[in-house]
């Protein structure tokens, strides 16, 4: 099932959480689809959470509200995996979300593998309930859900790339 735009309820981040099922298409869809992931980490307590993508520039992650999320998601026992070519543009465009994996920085742990190429990277995001896997970033095509073997595919995708991957996105540079 293609959704151009999830249902109405959807664009309000306070509505119900329930996750999407299914493909999804359109940067809305996707931007929308990330909101509600970012809320639901946030309620659910999601203690495994990774991110993977090119380089996060079409992430919604400066915004006030995802912040948020992620402070209500931030306790003890809960990792973040980051991962990315690299992560310039983060640092570049998204400084509310920089301020926060600062905060947050013994939550998180981020690699970049730049010898990947950008169609090579997986773009989406994994935890043990639910996962989101973009297959086209230009068009912002995905597919998503809690199906055990999307969340494994999707895993076992993260875990090769990350195993290739350096330490990267220190939450402070120390210069001498």
């Amino acid at each position: 099932m293609t959704h151009p735009a999830l249902p109405d309820g959807a664009a309000d981040r306070s509505a119900g959480l329930e996750l999407p099922a299914g493909r999804l298409q359109g940067r809305e869809a996707f931007d929308r689809v990330l909101r509600q992931a970012f809320d639901a980490a946030a309620q659910q307590g999601w203690s495994d959470w990774w991110w993977a993508d090119a380089d996060f520039a079409d992430w919604p992650l400066g915004e006030r509200a995802t912040v948020a999320a992620l402070d209500a998601w931030a306790a003890s026992g809960r990792r973040l995996y980051l991962l990315a070519r690299d992560f310039r543009l983060v640092q570049a465009r998204q400084p509310r979300f920089v301020t926060w994996r600062r905060t947050w920085d013994h939550l998180i742990e981020a690699r970049a593998c730049p010898g990947l190429s950008a169609e090579d990277m997986p773009s989406g995001m994994w935890t043990p309930q639910w996962a989101l896997n973009r297959l086209d970033p230009l068009r912002s095509v995905a597919v998503c859900g809690p199906d055990g073997a999307l969340r494994a595919a999707v895993r076992l995708r993260f875990d090769e790339v990350w195993a290739r991957a350096v330490p990267a996105f220190p939450s402070s540079v120390l210069g001498l």
